[in-house]
């Protein structure tokens, strides 16, 4: 194999090549996804194995590409290479072949999370952390890769690492060290790394800002700390994501648990950030490991990785649906689905205003809703609760809940905090069901919430009820969806 080439390995095992037997294994496993009842259709995953956090998303050429972390082996997390993908409008995706593939000779096992931009020459520069297998290959390193005019064929940057325990110029860290994300502002261009201080300079987990100090972004000059928590507040900033939003400026970080954002300000002068406001992204666990784009009309495209599929069923892990992301007036964010995914609806049903009580009302009897667009409007007026509840059984008797209580949005079990600003407005609900997955969007964005849940097939339908009291449907449009169209292939022929 060659040192640096990454799309194509020749090393051979049993007088095959890497690359086929990744593609042996896909297909092996491809057979057993095709008829799964509970994959997703209008969220993007592979074409089998395992996938979790977005990579490198960008828009370049009229194309947005995603890569992602994706194992073509097996569903399970291991043997970590980058998937590839890209799309014209998010909604029809074609798959590429494999971006990045572990460097076993140079004794690099996975390829975990980093980011992909353009450097000052116009060449695509892929950054991400290497990683060894055992420990006597040394600590993880900042790497990166070089690809071509359309980002499709990968080559391991020729001076690997581009940052190193050993000359990174900032505190001395140990242990996790990793997932570059690369931003501009100012003409000038920056990237931060999640990383642990060693414990002579306090095992903190910290954020760290480096700017490039050359236009191939080949050399990198550490500036500061951009955030710091000791390890008792939280468990590691992974997957750090700091860029600009209506002329504030945001981190993201995934902190094992539901991502968490910081709003505020940046100074350039000293390199600090100052954060105002502080919370959850996504309420939900099953949301994940964000990552930005830039779309052509200015709008930032937030995309994460849903999370907590059952085990052993071929595939494991999809996109979570692209989000507009903005923010309110106070600094918190605001998260649409995009407008293209309108594209996908097929029949459709409204339902006129009107009250309803605790007797259970069943929505829209003709329209298959284990893929489907919802949105609705409520006011509690006497009640204590309305609830919604999708993919419900013929009968009734199973169902994956949407609860308002006036304090607290629940979907299927977890709760979101909420509280309406006047008592007499209505709560909005902007909801997705694609079998197993659920993203739920609260007051037109201000909170979301994603869950992965299992019901039986034939579950389709949807009812409406009131607790405690009678309470009123303000609006309610329902679409069946049809599913996203993927093409192309991640392996070579």
């Amino acid at each position: 194999m060659s040192r640096h080439k990454s799309d194509v390995t020749e090393e051979r095992v049993d007088g095959r090549t890497e690359q086929q037997r990744a593609s042996e294994a896909l297909e092996s496993l491809a057979k057993r996804v095709r008829e799964d009842p509970t994959r997703p259709r209008i969220h993007f995953h592979p074409v089998a194995g395992w996938m979790n956090d977005p990579n490198g998303t960008i828009y370049h050429d009229g194309f947005y590409h995603l890569f992602y972390q994706h194992n073509p082996y097996d569903d399970v997390w291991d043997n970590i290479h980058w998937g590839h993908a890209r799309s014209k409008n998010l909604v029809d995706w074609e798959h590429l072949p494999i971006a990045l593939w572990p460097s076993t000779e140079a004794g690099e096992a996975s390829c975990f999370s980093g980011c992909c931009t353009i450097a000052e020459d116009g060449r695509p520069v892929i950054f991400y952390t290497k990683v060894g297998p055992r420990p006597e290959h040394g600590p993880r390193e900042q790497w990166a890769a070089l690809g071509d005019t359309e980002l499709i064929e990968w080559e391991k940057h020729p001076d690997n690492p581009i940052l190193s325990v050993t000359n990174h110029g900032g505190p001395p860290v140990k242990g996790d060290w990793r997932d570059p994300y690369v931003f501009r502002t100012e003409g000038r261009t920056f990237m931060v790394v999640a990383a642990t201080l060693d414990d002579q300079a306090g095992g903190d987990f910290v954020v760290l800002l480096y700017e490039a100090a050359d236009g191939g972004l080949a050399r990198w000059t550490f500036r500061n700390v951009l955030i710091r928590k000791p390890s008792y507040e939280m468990s590691f900033f992974e997957c750090p994501n700091f860029f600009q939003v209506d002329n504030r400026w945001v981190l993201l970080v995934s902190p094992y648990k539901p991502v968490e954002y910081y709003t505020g300000h940046l100074n350039l002068s000293t390199y600090t950030f100052n954060p105002v406001v502080h919370g959850r992204l996504d309420a939900g666990m099953d949301f994940y490991a964000t990552n930005t784009a830039v779309a052509p009309d200015g709008r930032v495209i937030l995309f994460g990785w849903v999370r907590g599929f059952r085990k052993g069923r071929g595939w494991n892990g999809c996109l979570a649906l692209p989000r507009v992301l903005s923010l309110d007036a106070d600094g918190h964010p605001v998260q649409r689905p995009i407008a293209e995914l309108s594209k996908l609806r097929r029949g459709g049903t409204s339902l006129d205003p009107a009250p309803f009580g605790e007797e259970e009302r069943v929505l829209t009897p003709d329209l298959d809703l284990r893929c489907a667009e919802l949105r609705c409007e409520f006011q509690l007026r006497g009640a204590s609760a309305v609830e919604i509840r999708l993919l419900r059984a013929a009968d009734g008797r199973s169902a994956v809940s949407v609860v308002f209580d006036g304090h607290f949005v629940e979907v299927a079990g977890t709760k979101l905090p909420y509280e309406l600003e006047d008592p007499e407005l209505p709560i909005s609900f902007h909801i997705f069901v694609d079998r197993s997955v659920i993203e739920v969007f609260v007051d037109d964005g201000r909170r979301a919430l994603t869950r992965v849940v299992y019901v039986p097939e034939e579950n389709r339908g949807a009812s409406l009820l009131a607790h405690g009291g009678a309470a009123e449907l303000v609006y309610f449009e329902a679409w069946e969806l049809g599913p996203i169209s993927v093409t192309g292939s991640p392996l070579r022929s």
